[in-house]
């Protein structure tokens, strides 16, 4: 008897995204949804850094404080998108085989650390405006004034710009600080107008405060979501019990154990489960109604289910 062939071993798929069912379709969807993203991006971080020189220049000279708490804003700005823009294009890349999931999650990691220079700019802007009401300064009104005109046409153009990516944790991340400067560039023209026509310049930090206020909660709003993602907690658009309810309930289905949900990037929800089963002939129907259930009810798409022979008392 001759000695049994060899098979010789099938190579995996060239494309990675073929080993998670992937469509061609979904991924050129999502390849012009990134070059969306970079370009919108390119954009707003050319516009806010020409600005942002010319703001601080300004602030020092006019010394206002409201304009430099705008000014500081633009600078954060700056550094903000561009560590956007800079997430973005990681992001881009596909899966490997040492990274699996691909490098999506950057653009959780990059809305954190825009959120704490964010908080760390408001308690810097706080800080400097209780100080100014002990001990004020001379403001020029009208330079003030003429600079955060200027200042809010700019801001206007970069948060049209990303209003257009909602969609995308980082545009998000990065529009809650154009829409802080909105706010800033507001106050300085009013802080402007009321130090030319009264000379009363403690309405210069008292509207600095004002701005820190309204972007607070923005801020710590988005710093919870995208923490949530980094930390692999449930998302909150998923109801956790409900989804093991569901499962659970399901027929042929004995017990739902070692239930796992998470965002392996935003958008992208995840889940793992163990299932046992009253017989594993039925798995296949189980398995296919299951999926379909977690797609059309919850939004999870990518769900690993293992099935276990289960008892039935």
């Amino acid at each position: 008897m001759s000695p049994p062939r060899q098979q010789t071993p099938k190579p995996l798929p060239a494309d990675h995204h073929d080993l998670h069912g992937h469509s061609p379709h979904d991924t050129t969807r999502g390849h012009a949804r990134t070059v969306l993203n970079v370009t919108v991006l390119g954009w707003a971080v050319a516009l806010t850094v020409s600005f942002a020189a010319v703001e601080f220049v300004a602030s020092l000279w006019s010394g206002s404080m409201a304009l430099m708490a705008d000014a500081g804003h633009m600078i954060t700005d700056a550094t903000a998108l561009f560590l956007a823009l800079a997430a973005q294009m990681i992001a881009r890349r596909p899966p490997t085989e040492t990274s699996s999931y691909g490098d999506g999650r950057a653009e959780a990691l990059a809305a954190f650390v825009n959120c704490l220079a964010m908080l760390a700019m408001v308690i810097w802007i706080a800080w400097e405006a209780i100080d100014r009401f002990q001990q004020p300064h001379r403001v020029e009104g009208i330079t003030v004034m003429a600079v955060a005109a200027a200042g809010l046409v700019v801001n206007l153009v970069v948060a049209w710009l990303l209003s257009k990516d909602q969609g995308n944790l980082n545009s998000r991340a990065a529009l809650i600080h154009v829409l802080g400067d909105l706010l800033g560039s507001i106050a300085a023209i009013i802080a402007g107008a009321v130090v030319t026509l009264s000379g009363w310049t403690p309405i210069d930090p008292l509207l600095s405060l004002l701005v820190c206020l309204l972007i607070l909660k923005s801020t710590l709003s988005l710093l919870r979501s995208s923490t949530r993602i980094l930390m692999e907690h449930v998302p909150d658009s998923v109801d956790f019990k409900a989804v093991g309810v569901e499962l659970q309930t399901m027929q042929s289905v004995v017990r739902v154990h070692n239930l796992h949900i998470w965002e392996t990037m935003p958008g992208e929800i995840s889940l793992t489960a163990h299932l046992e089963v009253d017989s594993l002939a039925h798995w296949p129907e189980v398995l296919q109604a299951a999926q379909q259930m977690l797609r059309d009810r919850h939004g999870i798409d990518h769900a690993t289910l293992q099935p276990e022979l289960g008892t039935t008392h």
